[in-house]
Order: structure tokens, then sequence, then C-alpha cells
């Protein structure tokens, strides 16, 4: 951790340095990457003011406390930034577990979508026709008539339902079950 303890309207004392520095050592235990720290402290009158900047990879925490001592302005200050550290990395944590959950739903649903698109039945319509009886060339010139593909009639000669269709050539073919 780097540590830069700066005195406003006192002398310098080794001890005051050495004590933040000291403390701030409990916060670096939080992270596993290069901290800064930047530290005032000042003395106004009868207030001594301890001010500490932490500068995280981008993100800054700051704390400030004032006390009639120096020593327990830099202990509230410590205390107050411990808690705000611990704050900021359960954020981090939360942030963190809420995009793997979201990843997480994504794959599921892009498996679901592709396991119901592989295991998905075909839905049938059931279409209520009239079966009228034709020649089967009367049935062509029908279907010819007609958008559909096929068409379905009772043959007039075997009085037997019948099935006549468009095939990918363009010629037409019948189904007619009485034929064996």
């Amino acid at each position: 951790m780097d540590v830069m303890v700066t005195f406003r309207h006192m002398e310098p004392a080794e001890s005051l340095r050495l004590y933040a520095e000291d403390k701030l050592q409990r916060i670096k235990k939080y992270f596993d990457f290069p901290v800064e720290a930047h530290v005032v402290l000042s003395v106004e009158k009868f207030r001594h003011i301890a001010d500490v900047t932490l500068n995280l990879d981008g993100t800054r925490i700051k704390a400030v406390e004032e006390t009639s001592d120096m020593y327990s302005a830099i202990d509230q200050v410590i205390d107050t930034l411990e808690k705000q550290v611990k704050k900021y990395r359960s954020r981090i944590r939360t942030k963190r577990a809420d995009s793997r959950k979201r990843q997480e739903q994504r794959t599921e649903q892009e498996v679901e979508g592709s396991e119901t698109q592989a295991l998905e039945v075909p839905t049938i319509e059931v279409e209520r026709i009239d079966v009228k009886p034709m020649d089967p060339e009367e049935a062509a010139m029908q279907l010819s008539l007609s958008s559909r593909d096929f068409m379905v009639f009772r043959n007039s000669k075997s009085m037997e339902v019948n099935v006549i269709y468009r095939k990918k050539d363009g010629n037409l073919g019948l189904i007619d079950p009485s034929i064996q």
C-alpha cells in the first residue's frame, strides 16, 4: 500500500505518520491489488482532523473525522474507512454474482430454447371440408383454379375418397385407395 501523509497547520510528527501507516495496514488486507492512500492530518484551533482518501483502481473512498485528539481521529477515520471498504467489496461481489446469474440464465434459456426446438411436435389443425363427388379431371380443373396444393374429393365412379395434389415438377398426382 502506497501511503502519503500530509500535515497541515501543525509540525510533522514521525510518530503520527507511523501510527497512520500502521492503522492503514488493516485496510490493505481487503485488496490484492495496489492501493494508494492519501492521509491529511490537520489542526484547526482545538479540532484535530484526519482526512483519508483511498484510490482503488479508479474508485475513490474518502472519510473525514474530527476529535480533540489526533490519535483518536485517526482511529475513527480508519474505522469509517473499513466500513466503507466492506460495503464497496460486498457491492462488487453482488454485481459479479448478479452478472453470473444473468449469464447462467441466458445460457439456460438458450439451451431450453434449442431443446424445445428440437423436441417440438408440430400442432395438427383439423379442418372440415365437404367431399363432393366429381371425376379426377374435374378435380384437376378445380385444383388449377385454387391456390391450394391439394384437393380432397369423392371419386364419382368408385365413391371412394381421393386426393389430387401438385407435384414439385408442376404435374399432378392422384391418390386413389381403390386402385391396388
